[in-house]
C-alpha cells in the first residue's frame, strides 16, 4: 500500500494546487489534486456538481476521491478546502504528513477574487461567507495538520521552503 509523501489542505485561496505542484516538483514526486479527480469522474466542473446535484453529493464524491488518493498516490496530494468536513476523511488523514496552508480572511478573499468557480463563495456577502467558512474549518484543519504554514505574506517559493523546513 502506497502513502502520499505530503497531503496539502487549506481554505480557498491558500494555494493548495500551486504549493502542492511546487512541492512535488522540488521533491521529484508526482502531484495529484483531488478536485481534478472529482471533475474527471463526474465529467463536469465542481460548480456544476454543486448546482445540479447539491453539496451532499459533491461531499460524498470528495470523501471517496480522498480515500482513493490516500490509498493509491505516492507523492503530493492536494485536497479540496472542504475535505476536512468529513469525519471519515479526518480519520483517514491520521498518520499522514498533512500540510495546512493557513490564509487569513483578507488575503484569501483577495486571492480567490470571490470567484464564481468557487461555489461556496458566491452569494450576497462573499466576505462574510469566507469568514464563516474559515471560522468553521480552522479547528478541523488544525486537528489533522502535522505542519502549518501561514501563507499571507509569503511567495510560493517561501511557502514550499517553510513546509520543507518543518519536515
Amino acid at each position: 500500500m502506497s502513502v502520499p509523501a505530503y497531503v496539502v489542505l487549506g481554505p480557498p485561496g491558500a494555494g493548495k494546487t500551486t504549493i502542492g505542484q511546487m512541492l512535488a516538483e522540488r521533491l521529484g514526486l508526482p502531484f495529484r489534486d483531488v478536485d481534478e479527480d472529482i471533475v474527471a469522474s463526474a465529467g463536469k466542473p465542481i460548480s456544476d456538481i454543486f448546482t445540479s446535484d447539491g453539496e451532499p453529493v459533491f461531499r460524498a464524491m470528495e470523501e471517496q476521491a480522498v480515500a482513493d488518493g490516500l490509498k493509491t498516490h505516492e507523492g503530493v496530494l492536494a485536497l479540496g478546502g472542504g475535505a476536512v468536513l468529513s469525519a471519515a476523511t479526518r480519520e483517514r488523514l491520521a498518520g499522514h504528513t498533512v500540510v495546512f496552508l493557513n490564509v487569513g480572511m483578507a488575503e484569501g478573499v483577495r486571492r480567490t477574487g470571490l470567484s464564481s468557480a468557487r461555489p461556496l463563495l458566491t452569494g450576497i456577502n462573499p466576505r462574510a461567507t469566507f469568514k464563516a467558512l474559515l471560522d468553521a474549518r480552522l479547528p478541523l484543519y488544525r486537528e489533522v495538520a502535522t505542519i502549518e504554514v501561514v501563507t499571507d505574506h509569503l511567495n510560493p517559493d517561501q511557502v514550499v521552503d517553510a513546509v520543507l523546513d518543518q519536515r
